[in-house]
């Protein structure tokens, strides 16, 4: 039975992996903060299996004796965690760039102590689609990088760190001789295993309420490349599994406009408070992720993803049915 690691374990995605690794059978390792903070964690130690083979560490991603404890034994390490900011970043160095950065070459360096055979590390498309010179009618597939000069100017720290953090981990494995894949995963949707509220749930959140919707009644109407988090979560074990896979790899499921993904949201489940105007702003690109197929990967349709959501939200209490006006 395969022992394999999870750094970041009680956050949105590694949630997942960490639940499709114990359900096939993997021994599993998982590097927390606080293995006693039941509110961040709770949810783990509660997974089928969790019990007999999932095992918490307490480790930041910029300790590097923790990480080497938490790898010890391992075949295999999925370095998950990240930092994602949601709002104003005061300190960019210490609060988004070291820990992804420092915190990725710490983990390469703990997977070499550990004689880890195998790491997959979860990028973003953010280290893809801020290209100004990719041809705006091609699509965007593994040879395109995120252009550092560019995110640089406009001090979008996150592409910065993604972009930078995979080209080094790319680089470390050609250099070390350790077999590194990367995966760059769109923006994520799907249901939640924690109870703490991430970056995407709130975005699709703000879709059905007006509390925290910047605009009001009005929104962006930019076309944007999403997947579910659990389709992440199959092609993060693929890549791992699959002794073919090298270098890296788009994961991205489907390219909706903002304005199509609320109007099926309301189709589905009518009700909620959704936006009412959307303003037109150009979108991203189109991302190909034909190299992840090409190895089996396979995706949810976007009205699955929609309905596992929002009857995730509604069980969770998240949602409130707009109250009909008095006649």
């Amino acid at each position: 039975m395969k022992r394999v690691c999870v750094t970041g374990a009680g956050g949105y995605i590694a949630s997942w992996v960490v639940k499709l690794l114990l359900s096939n059978g993997y021994m599993v390792h998982g590097t927390v903060r606080d293995p006693c903070d039941e509110k961040k964690n709770g949810h783990l130690k509660k997974l089928e299996n969790a019990e007999e083979r999932l095992k918490l560490f307490k480790a930041d991603m910029l300790e590097y004796e923790n990480l080497c404890a938490a790898f010890d034994g391992c075949h295999g390490v999925l370095h998950v965690a990240s930092p994602i900011p949601r709002e104003r970043v005061s300190n960019p160095q210490v609060e988004v760039l070291d820990p992804a950065i420092i915190g990725t070459q710490n983990v390469l360096n703990a997977c070499l102590n550990a004689k880890v055979e195998k790491v997959v590390v979860v990028s973003s498309a953010f280290a893809i689609i801020h290209n100004p010179k990719w041809p705006s009618d091609q699509e965007m597939d593994e040879s395109c990088w995120t252009d550092l000069e560019y995110v640089k100017s406009i001090q979008f720290w996150y592409a910065i760190s993604k972009t930078v953090a995979e080209i080094e981990a790319l680089e470390f494995g050609k250099r070390h001789d350790l077999s590194v894949v990367t995966i760059c995963p769109s923006w994520v949707y799907g249901p939640m295993l924690q109870s703490t509220i991430n970056a995407t749930s709130l975005t699709l959140l703000s879709f059905m309420k007006d509390e925290g919707r910047p605009g009001g009644d009005t929104i962006e109407n930019t076309e944007i490349s999403y997947v579910d988090v659990r389709d992440l979560a199959e092609a993060i074990l693929l890549l791992y599994e699959n002794p073919e896979s090298n270098g890296r790899h788009i994961c991205s499921a489907h390219l909706v406009s903002t304005k199509e993904f609320v109007s099926k949201m309301e189709s589905m489940f009518p009700g909620y408070n959704y936006p009412k105007f959307f303003k037109e702003k150009s979108g991203r690109g189109r991302l190909s992720s034909k190299k992840l197929v090409n190895l089996g990967w396979s995706y949810r349709t976007l009205e699955e993803t929609i309905v596992d959501v929002v009857k995730n939200y509604e069980e969770l209490g998240l949602l409130e049915k707009e109250k009909p006006f008095p006649s």
